[in-house]
């Protein structure tokens, strides 16, 4: 059964930013994760915190697999490409 996850994302370094972009898609599917939607720009309705300026739907085959994805090593340079990048929050959202 898959899940989906929700990742917001305020930019602090476009820069660096842009090169996680160019490698997140690899590094997901490395455990079965896919971007099924995103926006550079979202229409923000509500925030408790920063607003983000990109927000990303993922999905994954299980709630396991999108935890190894974030708890990955071999990914640990890539995802400090995303938090140097900006300030994200990921967010599973199980079915």
């Amino acid at each position: 059964m898959t899940v989906q996850a929700i990742a917001l994302i305020t930019v602090t370094n476009k820069d660096i930013l842009a090169k996680y972009r160019d490698v997140a898609g690899q590094a997901l599917a490395k455990h079965g994760g896919r971007v099924v939607a995103g926006d550079p720009d979202p229409t923000v309705l509500e925030a408790a915190f920063d607003a983000p300026n990109i927000a990303a739907l993922l999905e994954f085959p299980s709630v396991e697999a999108a935890q190894n994805w974030r708890n990955d090593p071999s990914l640990a340079d890539i995802h400090a490409l995303r938090n140097t990048g900006g300030k994200s929050t990921i967010v599973v959202l199980p079915s």
